[in-house]
């Protein structure tokens, strides 16, 4: 599984780009700009073809989902711990983030997967990620009920090693939108996922 981080900001381009991903194999884009409105949220998610809404994951903005047939919220830790989630476990799939595989491994089963970060120095957050040890502590992985992403740092040449490790799907972030052919670069890293 490939999922795609959208950048903070609104990019050039970027809807024409999501698209053309979604028809490459694209499964699902976490839609993160912490910084717009309600109405630039909602003319973004307009700007995507319809036929991909049920791949879109919402991290602000909840409340549209209603409006455009979203049914995935991603909730950060901190919000998973004040229990924001709560209203949503039962009639949605929703997904949060690790940052350590005991946090992982204690997650309920009403979450559908976790992000696990940073697997590689950050591409899009400099210095961030230069000391994990997150490679190496999933050997202690002994959640059977949420699946495990592998974030930060990952691009085509390292995503096989990834999956090697045994998640379930990367999320790729920076790799995609620090390069001035982000269709390209999502193509190769489909490319290199075992099958």
């Amino acid at each position: 599984m490939i999922l795609v981080i959208t950048p903070e900001t609104i990019v050039p381009s970027e809807s024409k780009i999501i698209n053309q991903m979604f028809y490459d194999g694209l499964d699902l884009l976490h839609i993160r700009k912490p910084w717009i409105s309600r109405e630039e949220m909602a003319g973004f998610i307009s700007s995507i073809h319809e036929q991909f809404y049920g791949q879109l994951v919402l991290h602000s903005h909840y409340d549209l989902g209603q409006d455009y047939g979203v049914s995935r919220f991603h909730f950060r830790e901190e919000d998973r711990k004040n229990g924001k989630y709560k209203p949503f476990m039962n009639r949605d799939i929703i997904s949060t983030s690790v940052h350590e595989i005991t946090a992982y491994n204690t997650l309920e089963k009403e979450w559908e997967y976790a992000f696990i970060s940073p697997f590689f120095p950050s591409i899009s957050k400099k210095g961030y990620g230069i000391d994990s040890t997150v490679m190496e502590s999933l050997k202690q992985r002994n959640n059977p009920d949420v699946k495990l992403i592998g974030l930060g740092g990952i691009d085509s040449s390292r995503i096989h090693e990834v999956f090697e490790l045994g998640v379930d799907g990367v999320a790729l972030l920076g790799a995609i939108w620090e390069n001035d052919e982000p269709l390209n670069v999502f193509r190769k890293c489909k490319k290199n996922v075992p099958l």
